[in-house]
């Protein structure tokens, strides 16, 4: 008989071995190196030619925009802050203190241009300084210039220590870190010990701009410490590394308790996210990178701990394979969006740096075929890796773990991939001065843009890349490189006492000290690559040959996903309303273990159906009411959330009159005050944001707002529900839900006929729960009659599968009818 179904759906110790895992990998390695070598005449040419293209972008740097802080190599002159027209927030890394020779003069000396470096450390002595009322960025000033400075102080004494040039040098740049840092410490006075996201370089945050300053994203307050607490340490002014390390903590403790995941913006006063997206790319990046380079560099073994705590659960929720897609931190199952960002590219770099191999060869072979797809990696790719946005700024991060990826396995294919690197920025970038963004990847159309990472990282790491480390200058396995690859000693470890000892805290347990390397014997990296060699395939690339479609991938509008399910027996047949019905038949497959994969698929697809209606139903507010005095039986209209005042989960409810208001869209001074206070104010949407609206109800005393579509006919029934979103500022403390006009409708009806009805506003799930209760209690009370229903019936209710009837699940969008 054919098998069917039917779904309905929508840090020191560590280092050591870290180093000699990177030795000894090598040697074993070598016994199996692939084929196509690459010869060290050609990597002398390639590193040559990297030079070259440092000299090329920093020459017509100094020749053309020096003192300004970046170069326009289209226009061939310097970007300042306050005189070249502004690009709005992207102007925030500048700080009219020229910040690509800033941060581009360590590069200098891995390329062991010693009478250039000394130029530059004299022009930077000489002409920068920070007393400007320029209003900058915390998080790229620290990383860009308090860490520039202090790694040229760094390899300023280092030079003069073993080569006895530069004696004349007597720590003016480390002085300038200090005084920077001190100009970015009133950032740090907030409730939370979280910084502002921006400062005013001589005011602090006594201007005007920085007021109503209030959110930051993850990255930004968690990328400090490595800067500070050198800083620290080199100056013996404690206050930096003390401010930093309370800045970890704070954000340690706001991870979320269930998921081990972090947010990507939060408030930095209330400590409230604002943004929950969890991922590896923008907006969270380096946190996790100064986590365990925190760890390496000061030895502080609760960095180790909480890195590996996240690090299990980036690999758990956000990791898909050789992929990483952003979920949401309180929901760990939900996707959050269908594109990643080129900044995920730095980490396969941090995976080889935590021992991590196999999947750091895996994500960075995805997105080498994705630069080979679109010449370059775009700034964001589709998960079925077409562009999202088209722009390729030069960024650093790919080229950074290729070298991460090389040192650690010595396999060739990683120069391979370094050298179509190389090229393509010769090729595509480079310009008669310097080398420009692309525009659009899509057209090759340059943009009038060169960031400092540029020289500072993109060209530093593709000569790393190309040099064998015993020809440098510096022996670079004696530092470590912070997020803007600027090189600071570990022996700052030396300097400080302040090592966490487990023993005297009860916040980790042995387990988050537990992650060690893989065992490498027989791994090379060719074996992890080879199935992945046509992940990437033409235009819809997301199922390979041999590669099982899961239910989380499948789009009903991809030929070949329809395709796909076909072969495993699974026919589709389209009801209206967004809707589709599957039926799978075993004998239909196309292969017996193409019907195994088919059993499979619809297994899936009833367990994510289940969790995506979990999810909406965890966010749907109810608005409830009974209408007749005498009666017990309550009725509630589905409504949408808001993402702004309070959100009201578990028992909470706010029960109160309604009343309407006047004007009825609430975008002005409100005349009926005097009703309002103490009760549910009801208001039409339109003319002015949603935020504003419950801005004027809760001067007025409302209890809480509801929004109603101004949309006639507009139904939750037919269209998904959503969160009406506000401006970033806290102020909202009354509950705002937002109903379509049906529902609304229905509402209205029942307050013609009883204008003093109470109504209570709640999550529809709370609602489900109470309702479910009462209608027990009438089960037992009713119980010698049989003529309710039993708790056993009811259960069954909730449980489809404890039927013998066919399963149908509604889609995400009608879940109000299985309710």
């Amino acid at each position: 008989m054919a098998s069917q179904s039917l779904v309905t759906l929508q840090h020191n110790n560590f280092l050591i071995g870290m180093f000699a895992f990177v030795i000894f990998a090598s040697l074993v390695f070598s016994e199996s190196l692939p084929t196509q070598n690459m010869s060290r005449k050609e990597r002398t040419e390639l590193r040559n030619e990297a030079r070259d293209m440092f000299n090329h972008a920093y020459t017509a740097y100094m020749n053309n925009a020096y003192p300004a802080d970046e170069l326009m190599p289209l226009s061939c002159k310097g970007r300042y802050r306050g005189i070249t027209p502004s690009r709005g927030d992207m102007d925030d890394i500048l700080g009219n203190f020229s910040m690509t020779l800033v941060d581009s003069m360590d590069t200098l000396v891995l390329l062991g241009d010693f009478d250039e470096f000394e130029r530059a450390v004299r022009l930077v002595i000489q002409n920068v300084q920070f007393d400007s009322d320029i209003i900058v960025s915390v998080f790229e000033t620290n990383i860009r210039m308090v860490g520039g400075l202090l790694s040229a102080h760094v390899l300023t004494e280092h030079i003069q220590k073993n080569r006895g040039i530069m004696l004349w040098y007597n720590g003016e740049m480390l002085e300038m870190a200090r005084d920077l840092g001190y100009r970015l410490l009133p950032a740090f006075n907030t409730s939370t010990g979280i910084p502002h996201a921006r400062v005013n370089l001589r005011h602090g945050m006594k201007d005007d701009e920085l007021k109503k300053s209030r959110e930051t994203c993850t990255a930004c307050a968690g990328t400090i410490l490595l800067e500070f607490a050198t800083l620290s340490r080199l100056s013996g002014d404690p206050v930096f590394e003390a401010r930093a390390h309370t800045a970890m903590d704070a954000l340690w403790k706001l991870r979320h308790r269930s998921s081990d995941l972090m947010g990507t913006v939060l408030n930095v006063h209330s400590g409230d996210w604002v943004r929950r997206d969890s991922g590896v790319g923008a907006g969270i990046d380096s946190y996790y990178e100064y986590l365990f380079k925190s760890y390496v560099l000061l030895g502080d073994d609760k960095y180790l701990a909480r890195f590996n705590r996240h690090y299990n659960a980036v690999m758990k929720y956000v990791s898909e394979g050789p992929m990483l897609l952003d979920v949401l931190m309180h929901r760990p199952h939900a996707k959050s969006r269908n594109f990643m960002d080129s900044l995920l590219a730095f980490w396969p770099g941090l995976q080889v740096l935590s021992g991590d191999i196999k999947p750091a060869v895996q994500t960075h072979e995805m997105l080498y075929q994705v630069m080979q797809m679109h010449t370059f990696i775009p700034e964001a790719f589709t998960v079925d890796f077409q562009i999202h946005w088209g722009q390729h700024h030069l960024r650093p991060e790919f080229i950074e773990s290729t070298y991460f990826l090389y040192r650690a396995t010595g396999d060739h294919h990683y120069l391979q991939v370094g050298k179509k690197a190389l090229k393509t920025l010769q090729k595509y970038a480079k310009v008669p001065c310097g080398y420009a963004a692309v525009n659009d990847v899509r057209t090759g159309k340059h943009e009038d843009r060169m960031d400092s990472f540029v020289l500072s990282e993109t060209f530093k790491y593709l000569y790393l890349l190309f040099s064998d480390p015993r020809d440098l200058v510096v022996d670079v396995d004696e530092f470590i490189f912070t997020t803007e690859a600027h090189l600071f000693p570990l022996t700052i470890a030396q300097l400080g006492n302040t090592t966490f000892s487990f023993t005297r805290s009860d916040e980790h347990n042995m387990l988050d000290f537990m992650r060690t390397c893989p065992n490498s014997n027989r791994f090379f990296p060719e074996r992890v690559r080879k199935p992945l060699r046509n992940f990437i395939t033409g235009s819809c690339p997301r199922i390979p040959t041999g590669k099982r479609l899961r239910a989380l991938d499948f789009q009903a509008s991809n030929a070949d996903h329809l395709r796909a399910i076909y072969d495993m027996g699974i026919t589709m047949v389209s009801l209206g309303d967004g809707k589709v019905r599957l039926f799978h038949s075993f004998y239909n497959a196309k292969s017996s273990d193409d019907g195994e994969m088919g059993l499979q698929f619809m297994q899936e697809m009833l367990e994510l159906t289940k969790i995506q209606n979990m999810n909406q139903l965890a966010q749907l507010q109810a608005v409830a009411y009974s209408s007749d005095d005498n009666s017990k039986d309550w009725a509630a209209l589905m409504a949408g959330p808001s993402h702004f005042g309070p959100e009201l989960i578990g028992e909470q409810f706010i029960e109160g009159e309604l009343v309407i208001a006047s004007p009825f869209r609430a975008c002005y001074e409100l005349s009926n005050k005097e009703e309002i206070s103490g009760r549910i104010l009801i208001a039409q949407r339109g003319d002015c944001t949603f935020v504003s609206k419950a801005r004027l109800a809760q001067a007025a005393g409302a209890l809480a707002l509801i929004v109603c579509d101004n949309v006639p006919g507009s139904s939750g029934e037919t269209q998904p529900m959503f969160a009406m979103s506000g401006d970033g500022t806290n102020d909202v403390t009354i509950p705002v839900v937002f109903m379509y006009s049906q529902e609304f409708s229905k509402l209205v009806n029942v307050f013609k006929r009883k204008p003093k009805i109470i109504v209570r506003i709640m999550q529809m799930i709370e609602f489900k729960r109470w309702q479910l209760t009462m209608d027990s209690a009438k089960a037992t009370a009713a119980k010698s009659t049989r003529t309710s229903i039993t708790n056993g019936e009811i259960s069954k209710g909730l449980d489809p599968s404890a039927t013998n009837e066919p399963i149908t699940l509604v889609d995400s969008q009608n879940i109000k009818d299985e309710l």
